[in-house]
């Protein structure tokens, strides 16, 4: 039997219980089944001519004719019952795409200025208010708002909210429609001049970008891209892992342009080829260089070599999750005295790493909560102390865990105590950039305590590399603010599949929301969750603020500029996630693929702007400029 034959019959084999379920919801009136029961006929008639032995080219194209009838009527099946059981409240999933896409629109109209020498946005708010416009657009929105729910057969949850509500959400859906056309019209007479501060990175009125600009745009718009197909979506962190590997090799050729054209005396030269040239590297003494540009020239590769060994260390997405990885070995109760020797290593370093930027008593602070980090664990089970026996029955470690959440909330709030003290008696640069250093201590506290015992290398290498391309990549190569924004936000994406996560549900470990409690409690436990599930890309948003912050001789407005490229890098995909999810809300996969990664999105878009708005919030002093 040929292999159109063999199709043939698995296609009327195969599909029985989905004509069954057809038949059944749909009683047999459709086309699809009419046309399933005529390509019935065809491949009774075709399976005659084949029994009686005829060979000629009538059964040849006659076999071709019977499959192409039962591909035809297996997609209109399909599509019916698709239709037939899944019902979409599609008055409320388009104006929800209204409103994301207005946000957006405005995100992207306000660039010139987001991304300007003030970093200041002029949004003319009152004057759209007042406009005659805004009455007319809330009286229109009002009256198509009625007549939908008046005719629409079935429930609809936008009609379902009370008229309070819904005269809110037409009031600002009508006000950012009359911002988004004033900052239009604005925008297209004013053209890239705003108010006589020019774009960043801009000469001559034309953008200019370098080959590691080229690669950053690329990569995001193209990772966008890709989350159209179901395989990408399930597969994301092979993406992410690509992208990052690019990005530290692009880095490594920028740092081996750098210093090998500054040996051979190429300094005019390198001023155009690499945009970040460290002006300052000839007032240090000459082995100080030396030893900085052989450590420069080892980030990258050093880099390349932990996201590997992190790739090892939890099997995710959908072809290889079920492979041994080195998590089950280290969870394994034989090797339960390498994963504590592990665990001790990694908390030494994480303390060493983390204690730079924090005040005497945050360094206590920080050094008790680790140690009662490892005593969670060792209570736990998941590790040893020295003197204790392996057969230890082990407990729920409430009273460790609330020992470490005292200091995390004492360091959080000493950063606190700065931040408030820079922001209200004195605008001191030093001290804000300390308090955001102590809220970013309090954290990794906070997420070491929820990591399981095998993933503490996951936060040590994440500190480590952070440590490293702060102090001998961004910093030495001058990276702008947009460029060390984007890098950021490639890191954080990376370690959030480092840590084991996946665009599947199934993945989310919701045992971090009972570290501390005897029982559930609801809103602690969601945080804990939330937070234990994005750690990876909360920890590296907050050391961008942090390490922005710290290096305010380059620009003032730098956190600005990062908290905005940050929320446009999160706004972008989620908005075309969004739509892509709506047009194939009748896909095969949309309840197992696309609608988890719509969550995912959703909550890690939260998040992201809880960041911002935080950090954007804590920027503004009367010394500061206005985002």
């Amino acid at each position: 039997m040929t292999g159109s034959e063999h199709h043939q019959s698995c296609s009327s084999e195969g599909n029985g219980e989905l004509i069954t379920w057809y038949q059944d919801a749909l009683r047999g009136e459709e086309a699809g089944f009419e046309q399933f029961r005529m390509a019935e006929k065809a491949h009774g008639s075709w399976m005659k001519l084949y029994l009686e032995g005829n060979t000629s080219e009538v059964l040849t194209n006659m076999g071709k004719k019977v499959l192409k009838q039962y591909l035809e009527a297996l997609a209109a099946m399909s599509s019916a019952l698709s239709k037939q059981l899944g019902k979409y409240d599609m008055y409320s999933m388009i104006a929800g795409m209204v409103y994301v896409f207005q946000l957006l629109l405005v995100l992207l109209l306000a660039m010139p200025e987001a991304l300007s020498g003030a970093a200041a946005v002029d949004l003319p708010v009152l004057s759209s208010l007042l406009s005659l416009p805004f009455y007319l657009l809330c009286l229109l929105l009002a009256s198509v708002h009625v007549w939908v729910c008046t005719s629409a057969e079935s429930s609809c949850y936008f009609c379902s909210l009370s008229w309070g509500l819904v005269f809110a959400a037409v009031a600002f859906s009508s006000a950012m429609f009359c911002i988004l056309i004033s900052v239009a019209i604005r925008r297209l007479s004013l053209g890239p001049e705003i108010h006589g501060k020019s774009p960043v990175r801009s000469s001559g009125g034309e953008w200019s970008l370098s080959e590691l600009d080229v690669l950053l745009l690329a990569g995001t718009v193209g990772h966008t891209l890709s989350l159209a197909a179901s395989s990408f979506v399930e597969e994301e962190h092979q993406t992410w892992y690509f992208l990052l590997n690019t990005l530290c090799l692009a880095v490594f050729q920028d740092v081996c342009r750098k210093y090998f054209r500054e040996q051979r005396g190429s300094g005019n030269e390198e001023e155009h080829l690499l945009p970040s040239k460290d002006s300052h590297s000839s007032v240090h003494p000459k082995p100080e260089i030396i030893s900085e540009k052989w450590l420069a020239l080892a980030t990258p590769p050093f880099t390349l070599v932990c996201c590997r060994l992190l790739r090892s260390l939890n099997q995710t997405g959908v072809q290889w999750a079920h492979l041994p990885d080195v998590s089950h070995w280290l969870n394994s109760s034989e090797h339960k005295m390498i994963l504590s020797l592990l665990s001790v290593f990694c908390l030494l370093l994480i303390y060493l790493l983390v204690q730079r930027h924090c005040s005497l008593v945050s360094k206590v602070a920080l050094a008790l909560g680790l140690l009662g980090v490892y005593s969670y664990r060792a209570a736990v089970g998941n590790v040893l102390f020295p003197w204790q026996h392996s057969g230890r029955t082990a407990s729920k470690g409430t009273v460790e865990a609330r020992f470490v959440y005292v200091f995390v909330l004492g360091i959080l709030f000493s950063g606190t105590k700065d931040l408030l003290r820079s922001q209200i008696i004195t605008a001191d640069a030093k001290l804000k950039s300390r308090g955001l250093w102590e809220i970013y201590s309090g954290l990794v506290l906070l997420v070491s305590l929820l990591f399981r015992a095998h993933n503490l290398p996951v936060a040590c290498c994440g500190l480590l590399i952070q440590t490293l391309m702060a102090r001998f990549i961004w910093k030495k190569l001058h990276y702008d603010a947009a460029q060390t924004t984007i890098m950021h936000y490639w890191f954080g994406q990376a370690f959030f599949y480092f840590q084991g996560n996946s665009n599947n549900i199934g993945t989310v470990d919701i045992s971090v929301g009972f570290v501390g409690l005897e029982s559930y409690i609801e809103a602690p436990a969601i945080f804990l969750t939330a937070l234990g599930t994005y750690a990876g890309p909360l920890l590296w948003a907050c050391h961008l603020v942090c390490y922005l912050s710290s290096e305010r001789e380059r620009t003032p407005v730098a956190v600005s500029h990062g908290c905005y490229c940050l929320a446009l890098l999160r706004s972008v995909p989620a908005a075309a996630y969004i739509v892509l999810v709506t047009v194939l809300r009748y896909h095969l996969f949309i309840w197992s693929v696309f609608s988890p990664k719509l969550l995912y999105e959703s909550m890690h878009l939260l998040l992201t702007a809880g960041v911002c708005l935080f950090f954007i919030t804590m920027e503004q002093s009367p010394s500061s400029s206005k985002f």
